[in-house]
């Protein structure tokens, strides 16, 4: 029999097969909203250590707006990226599983019934470089040293029981590579969503050679894009579903630009809930926002897969 944790990802599993299931927003955007300064390298993941009641805030506002799946703070959260600011691995280990603890409380404190799943947040590489290349990928590695670089922070999330892992703004086709290696056989429901521009992935490749990829992989409930424009996951969705015959996870970003120099950004909003209907027509089960898609523009999601 499983356990808790266990059973509540193959709750999640089921419910993705059936329905549509909305996902959080932005939870950068949340807490610097909240007042919270998010400069350094570390970006959300440096309130792990600083400010962990602030991360339970921000994701029971994602709960109290209708997302039934929290994403954790874990997205730019590394053993390495850690190490420079002088916590050692067993430190780092501690902050990664509270990632997955602190979601769980938000769950908890949040009114209302269920259900509330946690997915735990594994970044891409660039994230960790912290310089703008998880939207450029091709960082000079080979799928194995990516592979080693993911598999201990993938092993340490899962063992903190969350319901599923999310791979998401994989920039490239090698990265995808190294995470589907480094979660098989993880025991844990998988999605993979992809950073893109256009039909391409953000390195270049064809989006249906990038889909291809997770579509023979057990682990992975669902494929799509993330942190992108809304027009651009539009044509996706309706790709990932018929390269891989999985359901599709979308949650792009607010429409706006990011200038990885001034870490800011410009531009007019363009996501709107009036996508979601199409999006749901054609193949998505995960539904949501990234970055700065905020609890008002969840509610709206979640009241129109209603």
């Amino acid at each position: 029999m499983p356990g808790a944790a266990g059973a509540a990802g193959a709750a999640l599993t089921e419910a993705v097969g059936r329905r549509a299931v909305v996902l959080d927003g932005g939870l950068s955007n949340q807490l610097t909203d909240a007042g919270h300064d998010l400069s350094d390298a570390l970006w959300s993941a440096g309130l792990l250590a600083d400010r962990p009641d602030a991360i339970v805030a921000a994701h029971r506002a994602y709960y109290e707006a209708g997302a039934e799946v929290a994403i954790t703070a874990s997205y730019q959260a590394t053993f390495e990226g850690f190490a420079r600011r002088g916590i050692d691995r067993a430190g780092t280990a501690e902050l990664l599983r509270s990632s997955v603890a602190l979601a769980r409380e938000a769950a908890r404190q949040a009114p209302g019934p269920g259900p509330r799943w946690v997915a735990a947040s594994v970044g891409p590489y660039g994230a960790f470089l912290a310089d703008g290349s998880e939207y450029r990928g091709r960082y000079g590695l080979t799928v194995g040293e990516l592979e080693r670089f993911h598999r201990p922070r993938i092993e340490t999330l899962a063992d903190a029981a969350p319901d599923a892992l999310a791979l998401e703004t994989v920039p490239d086709t090698d990265e995808a590579r190294a995470l589907l290696r480094a979660v098989r056989g993880i025991g844990l429901p998988v999605w993979l969503s992809y950073s893109v521009s256009g039909d391409r992935t953000r390195a270049g490749q064809p989006l249906a050679d990038a889909f291809a990829l997770a579509a023979d992989a057990d682990e992975v409930i669902a494929v799509g894009v993330n942190c992108c424009a809304p027009g651009d996951a539009d044509a996706a969705v309706a790709l990932a579903a018929r390269i891989t015959g999985k359901p599709v996870v979308v949650y792009p970003n607010s429409g706006e630009s990011w200038d990885p120099v001034r870490r800011a950004w410009y531009g007019p909003s363009r996501f709107t809930a009036a996508r979601v209907a199409g999006w749901r027509a054609a193949g998505a089960r995960l539904i949501g926002g990234c970055c700065r898609v905020g609890p008002e523009a969840v509610a709206d999601v979640a009241a129109a897969l209603r």
